[in-house]
């Protein structure tokens, strides 16, 4: 069953990635804004394919340009924010000689980078050039995945960026966690999370093959309030810490099962109007 799972998988993902790859290079080609949701329809796909289910909170900041800060966990992240955000992603410079996973990243006009300390600047100026034009970019400044257990420190370096403003505009920051919380419907366990979470010295094909034979995963992916460098008195190492306190306690909390039950708004809204429309009233 496990094998079936995992064959069925693959093979959909290579049927569904194949086609898109030559379409979406197109489109980048010429500069056509349709790439950003063609990619973003992609990665909603392959969660679906993936059995990855999303339970958001929060929104999006509205605000442009905006840097997007997250935990990273694993090559999943990049499928679950990419299903949920209109934009780039940063990584380190590594990745674009990947087979497959660096054409894709290409494809998605990630941003590569070189993450030693003596390039920072340089990292900033790539950073900035892709937030130009109000562009939107997902940065994880870990520098590395975890276990998903914890958030490790946020290197304060990539937060340079959000000391300058951008065409005029401060540059919004939002914090982001990402926790791998549910495995078919039950609790994620300590046992169970490195068949998702990719980390260490994992060998990536042993363990994506892993993953495709496993169940659903559920992913809680939390929004926070966003943040400008004046929120932090101008010091980027304080927005650093911000975010990375604001993620890690939004990690912790929803491994935890400490958040709030989603509300049905929306429905309590049409009861509501249904109640108006009968002539009922309060009692």
């Amino acid at each position: 069953m496990i094998v079936t799972l995992a064959v069925v998988r693959l093979v959909l993902y290579v049927a569904l990635t194949l086609p898109c790859m030559p379409i979406q290079a197109v489109l980048v080609a010429i500069g056509a804004r349709a790439s950003v949701g063609f990619a973003q329809g992609y990665h909603r796909l392959v969660c679906r394919i993936f059995g990855i289910r999303l339970d958001v909170r929060g929104r999006i900041a509205r605000d442009k340009p905006l840097l997007i800060v997250a935990n990273h966990t694993s090559y999943l992240d990049i499928e679950i924010l990419g299903a949920l955000v209109r934009g780039s992603f940063v990584a380190k410079a590594e990745v674009a000689r990947w087979p497959l996973f660096g054409w894709l990243a290409k494809l998605q006009r990630t941003v590569f980078v070189d993450r030693r300390p003596s390039q920072a600047g340089k990292q900033k100026d790539a950073i900035t050039r892709r937030l130009e034009g109000h562009g939107r970019l997902i940065l994880f400044p870990e520098g590395t995945t975890s276990d998903g257990n914890r958030v490790l420190p946020f290197k304060r370096a990539l937060f340079a960026v959000a000391q300058q403003e951008i065409e005029g505009k401060p540059l919004t920051v939002q914090p982001v966690s990402v926790a791998y919380a549910g495995f078919s419907n039950l609790p994620m366990d300590r046992d169970m999370r490195p068949t998702f979470a990719w980390y260490g010295d994992m060998d990536l094909l042993p363990h994506a093959w892993r993953f495709l034979g496993a169940g659903t995963l559920t992913v809680i992916v939390q929004f926070h309030p966003a943040l400008t460098i004046a929120d932090a008195g101008g010091d980027r190492r304080r927005l650093a810490a911000m975010c990375e306190e604001t993620v890690a306690q939004g990690v912790a909390d929803a491994l935890a099962g400490a958040l709030p039950a989603k509300t049905r708004r929306r429905f309590a809204s049409l009861r509501k109007l249904a109640g108006k429309k009968s002539g009922d009233k309060p009692a």
